[in-house]
């Protein structure tokens, strides 16, 4: 029993626990002190990124990644000054994290398309955009899915990993578009008239822009119809409007000047039978 106290250095615990607990108290103190810091090393880094001009989105995740690394580094600190070996702390950390990373594949495919996709901006909050099969307006880019308006107000939530796999299209970016109208006019009408008449129309509308030009050409000579192109730019929020008007106003022109739209037409004719023979007997 002797030589088992002996072993146990009875005579220095008092001061091992006194190094202990200096240790702790030093551990805490790099808690509190690292925590403070971390937080406001990540807010200062987010107000930098949106004076920058950085979407808020984005800066709100690069806060959260800052800080959430900072945290890791402080807690691995606090752990080696009481004694964890920061090396077996690291390795489990990592092995977690592999764990987590097979686990969440998925999330975390959407999370870098997310990250991708604030930061070289292929479409803004309020742009028209197509991807995939899904036409609408973007009213929100989260940084796992991203939120489109359909035309009939239905909302869409498409996952960025999908949007970011395919090809988008939008129609805000350049600020401007062109649209296409075609109209068949009747072989016996005089075309060069007809396509006087519709660019007049065109440069009656302000919304149809002078730059790129408007202009009318014929499409191809169809089976009952000259088809004529009619190729205008509008800005891109005015596209509907002026299509529609454009459209009934050559509609209603082109009855005044007296020039035809020609349709399908069928021609019945209607052929009396021939009367029954009758068989004569002898």
């Amino acid at each position: 029993m002797h030589d088992f106290l002996h072993r146990l250095h009875l005579d220095a615990l008092p001061q091992q626990l006194a190094q202990f607990g200096v240790r702790l108290l030093t551990a805490i103190l790099i808690l509190l002190i690292g925590w403070w810091l971390a937080a406001r090393v990540a807010n200062f880094l987010r107000r930098a990124l949106l004076r920058g001009e950085v979407e808020a989105t984005l800066a709100g995740f690069l806060r959260n990644v800052v800080y959430g690394v900072m945290l890791a580094l402080v807690l691995a600190a606090a752990l080696d000054r009481i004694g964890v070996p920061s090396a077996s702390l690291v390795a489990v950390l990592g092995a977690a994290g592999l764990a987590i990373g097979l686990g969440l594949k998925d999330s975390l495919s959407n999370l870098a398309w997310g990250v991708l996709l604030v930061v070289l901006r292929p479409f803004r909050v309020g742009d028209y955009v197509e991807t995939g099969s899904v036409q609408g307006t973007v009213e929100r880019i989260g940084l796992m899915q991203t939120h489109l308006v359909m035309a009939d107000n239905r909302e869409v939530i498409v996952p960025n990993a999908l949007v970011g796999s395919d090809a988008i299209i939008n129609y805000n970016q350049r600020g401007t578009r062109r649209f296409e109208i075609v109209v068949g006019i009747g072989y016996d009408d005089d075309i060069g008239h007809a396509m006087h008449v519709v660019r007049d129309l065109m440069v009656a509308d302000p919304r149809i822009l002078a730059e790129p030009e408007a202009g009318v050409w014929v499409r191809t000579l169809g089976a009952s119809s000259v088809d004529l192109a009619i190729r205008a730019w509008v800005k891109s929020g005015d596209l509907w409007g002026a299509q529609t008007d454009l459209t009934r106003a050559i509609k209603e022109r082109f009855d005044r000047e007296g020039i035809s739209i020609p349709y399908p037409q069928s021609e019945v004719r209607m052929h009396p039978a021939p009367a029954p023979q009758v068989e004569h007997k002898p």
